[in-house]
């Protein structure tokens, strides 16, 4: 049997499967925590991967390994290979300003036809304009940047600062992938390139893509290599910390979280996931690239090859947990009150902006609730108004993407509240696509998982999918049409 790791390094912590390449069956795992934060240093993550592998009883008996992560965060390293601030986090929001400045300088236009993207404080672009003009002193010292994947890909291989590995600091060494490359901002899904002198625009310091084996140094900020899907590079010499790393283990490039998980889920084009967590996340799988200068949706890479348009709202499963705290119920009780209601909740509709809102952008707005009667007001149309309404708003953000061209045939409903039996059958409803619940299950590390098997085997794994719950399609457009008529 041969085997191997896919590691999902999140906000909140690091796992790591190792599964059969063959099958993806899992055959073991292990976890460790992260830092609460929006700015944390890189250092923690590396000991919790440490530790993860350790609690995934190592990595002697694997052939290969990639690591999924979070999208966007900055690390920023000078020319010894050390950290030189923490890393600032996808969720901080310092950057808002320097996000708008570079949209009042370039437009956004011409960044969405540059890059796919409309600069946000999530992307490592904003981060960086923040870096140059609160700590120049910072900026001045910088010799890479790298996503955390990258970085902690660079580290398991052996290399990082002279007195913690044994590589030492050679940062032409750095390694990507398309997916977590495209979300940086100085990227180009479309073109599959760096755009150096968008990079010199923001940062103020010219840019070069690493290159391996160069001899010659310069003073151009390093960014990693973009590595094709189904590439690998090699642990050079394994860090005296990982010790069951052997040297020549087979390393893929990675992938931003959203791409990685789309590769766990088997996803290709003309499905549609939408991920129901703290936030809701849709995204589609696309064989084009999409440019949205409203900056509602974001026109990242996916990690096979192809696109990954997404939409983020701030507004999710937390519109549940509102809604079960006003009725005074558990999650299964809401359920059960929400499908005791008819489609449109007796006309009550929800629009779910308890924490203002990312897509639509209005970062100020507060939760409304309309329509109702002296008939309508039951706990029964209160609990459906409430999951009508936040799967209306993640409906609207599909919306913004098939306007883009993207077909969407099948909805991969995952996250937390994806197990709610409400969620799934008025998604059929709101959504008008048939819906599949996969089983629960760390599909961020399984996509590594898949880039790690393609690696070793040189095509991509089709990896049968547990579906827990298959609902058909049952379009009612008129709770749509409520919903847009009460905004």
């Amino acid at each position: 049997m041969s085997l191997v790791a896919g590691v999902d390094s999140s906000t909140q912590s690091c796992k790591v499967l190792v599964v059969d390449a063959a099958t993806g069956a899992t055959v073991r795992e292990g976890r460790a925590g992260h830092p609460e934060g929006t700015e944390v240093d890189p250092a923690a993550w590396w000991a919790a991967l440490q530790e993860a592998i350790d609690a995934a009883g190592g990595l002697a008996d694997i052939d290969a390994i990639s690591i999924g992560g979070q999208q966007h965060g900055m690390v920023v390293l000078d020319a010894e290979g050390r950290v030189i601030r923490p890393a600032l986090l996808w969720n901080d929001t310092r950057s808002a300003d320097a996000a708008t400045d570079l949209i009042a300088e370039l437009g956004a236009e011409q960044l969405a036809q540059r890059t796919g993207l409309v600069p946000v404080a999530s992307f490592t672009s904003t981060k960086l304009r923040w870096l140059r003009d609160h700590e120049p002193e910072h900026a001045a010292r910088v010799a890479a940047v790298a996503l955390p994947h990258d970085w902690l890909t660079w580290r398991l291989r052996g290399y990082g600062p002279a007195d913690e590995s044994p590589l030492g600091p050679v940062l032409d060494e750095l390694v990507t992938d398309s997916s977590d490359a495209s979300g940086t901002g100085y990227f180009s899904a479309a073109t599959g390139e760096y755009d150096l002198e968008l990079f010199e625009h923001v940062l103020g310091r010219a840019a070069r893509a690493a290159s391996p084996g160069l001899v010659e140094h310069d003073e151009r900020v390093v960014l990693p290599r973009v590595l094709p899907a189904g590439a690998s590079v090699a642990v050079d010499d394994p860090p005296p910390a990982l010790r069951s790393v052997r040297a020549g283990l087979r390393v893929a490039g990675g992938a931003g979280d959203n791409a990685a998980a789309a590769l766990g889920l088997g996803a290709a084009p003309g499905d549609v996931v939408v991920s129901i967590g703290t936030s809701g996340t849709v995204f589609a799988v696309s064989a084009s690239p999409v440019r949205d200068a409203s900056g509602a949706v974001a026109g990242f890479a996916d990690a096979a090859g192809h696109h990954l348009p997404l939409v983020a709202t701030l507004n999710a499963a937390r519109v549940l947990d509102a809604a079960a705290r006003l009725l005074q119920v558990d999650h299964d009780a809401l359920a059960e009150l929400a499908l005791a209601a008819d489609p449109g909740a007796q006309g009550a509709v929800l629009h779910p902006y308890f924490e203002g809102e990312r897509t639509p952008n209005l970062p100020h707005a507060t939760a409304s609730l309309t329509g109702l009667t002296l008939a309508s007001t039951t706990r029964e149309n209160l609990a459906r108004a409430f999951i009508e309404g936040m799967l209306c708003g993640l409906a609207d953000g599909l919306d913004a993407i098939t306007r883009l061209g993207v077909p969407a045939e099948r909805l991969l409903l995952v996250g937390g509240a994806a197990r709610n039996p409400a969620v799934s059958t008025i998604a059929a409803q709101v959504f008008g696509l048939p819906v599949d619940v996969p089983e629960p299950g760390e599909y961020v590390a399984r996509g590594a998982a898949v880039q790690a098997a393609w690696a070793v085997t040189g095509a991509r794994p089709l990896w049968s999918l547990d579906t827990a719950v298959r609902v058909p399609a049952d379009p009612r457009p008129a709770v749509r049409a409520a919903y847009a008529a009460a905004g």
